[in-house]
């Protein structure tokens, strides 16, 4: 009675889920605003199935990214890592590819070709996103691959530099090697975010290097268990500022620099990416005054995913809060300002907690605020 009872609740759950769109009864997809001159495509650009050490049908991989409300996404099986092989033995690389695609033709989805160079360190393991045949970068020179994936008009990015396996200290480190790709603008970026892990010396690299800045969920199993049920509530992403959302806009974006990554609610970024994203999730609606009194009531909506941790600086203070002000995605939100007199305009400077400039640096934003 207890097992029927149990596939009956099964049976249910599942019923329910066929009936609404579960994009959004999980309330699980990720939002962000355009910012001035650019589309903000979604991309997560490091994936698994079982076509190389993942667990799941690349079928799988492209529903998990409807749910989540993706623009893009890339199926980086490793090439010379192919554990599944016995009961899966594909002489294709591009396989997985090839079925995600199909799975995505009706929807609005960009599948982009790529691949996971395998390598001891170094130069360890990286991806080449926009390859055209992965089965030619079968090649054993660690070099050649990169030009071989160069010479399909690939943008390359060192995985995980971080990795304990390879980097017992979990420090990412340059190596000969990698100064000699990057020389030779064989490589293009870096994750600074991989899976559940960050790494402020990913970050240094890849401001020191115009690398381009990188977020990726590299998941193997379920998007469920690894992030939405999980603590991250959301899979690590890459945000690319495009001039259009195509594969051939997120392309040039990612050449040029124009990314931020969200991981774990913080997004990482340069400035000149970073805040203009912010000024755009964060609109202030209005600002009034409270009856006969000086204290300013500012509406703040919350256009984006990110629940925003911010610092006053504005050098006013408070009514209802201290100098730490929590604004919660989706909704308004509203300050309470002291401004000692009536004023026009209110220039409101926070610093920005819950993203990063650099190692150990927030960037600071500021709005004004007009009165009503």
């Amino acid at each position: 009675m207890r097992t029927l009872f149990f596939f009956a609740l099964i049976a249910i759950s599942f019923e329910a889920a066929a009936q609404t769109p579960h994009s959004h009864s999980l309330g699980r997809v990720i939002k962000f605003p355009d910012i001035p001159g650019y589309k903000s495509v979604k991309c997560d650009l490091h994936m698994h199935t079982v076509f190389s050490d993942g667990a799941v049908w690349p079928d799988i991989r492209v529903q998990e990214a409807l749910m989540d409300g993706l623009d893009a996404i890339s199926l980086t099986e490793h090439l010379e890592y192919q554990p599944h092989k016995a009961d899966i033995p594909h002489p294709d690389r591009n396989r997985s590819y090839q079925l995600a695609l199909d799975e995505a033709k009706d929807h609005n989805l960009i599948i982009i070709r790529g691949s996971e160079i395998t390598r001891s360190m170094p130069p360890g393991h990286n991806n080449a996103i926009f390859i055209t045949d992965a089965n030619k970068m079968l090649v054993n020179d660690s070099i050649e691959v990169f030009r071989e994936a160069k010479r399909q008009g690939a943008f390359t990015f060192w995985n995980h530099p971080n990795w304990t396996a390879q980097r017992t200290d979990g420090m990412a480190t340059l190596t000969p090697m990698h100064k000699l790709l990057i020389k030779e603008k064989l490589l293009d970026g870096i994750e600074v975010v991989n899976d559940q892990t960050y790494s402020d010396e990913a970050l240094q690299i890849a401001l020191d290097n115009n690398l381009t800045i990188m977020g990726t969920s590299d998941i193997h199993g379920l998007i469920d268990w690894d992030f939405v049920g999980a603590e991250a509530q959301h899979r690590p992403i890459t945000l690319v500022f495009a001039k259009e959302k195509t594969d051939a806009g997120i392309k040039e974006g990612l050449m040029n620099r124009r990314t931020v990554a969200f991981y774990k609610n913080l997004l990482i970024g340069c400035n000149e990416f970073v805040i203009p994203l912010i000024q755009e999730s964060l609109v202030i609606k209005s600002a009034s005054y409270m009856g006969k009194s000086n204290v300013l009531q500012v509406v703040i909506e919350n256009q984006s995913s990110a629940t925003f941790t911010l610092r006053n600086k504005s050098g006013f203070t408070m009514h209802t809060s201290h100098d730490i002000i929590t604004i919660k995605p989706g909704k308004d939100n509203t300050l309470q300002v002291k401004t000692k007199e009536r004023i026009q305009t209110a220039k409101l400077t926070f610093e920005i907690l819950n993203a990063v400039n650099a190692p150990a640096s927030h960037p600071q934003v500021t709005w004004q605020a007009a009165v009503q």
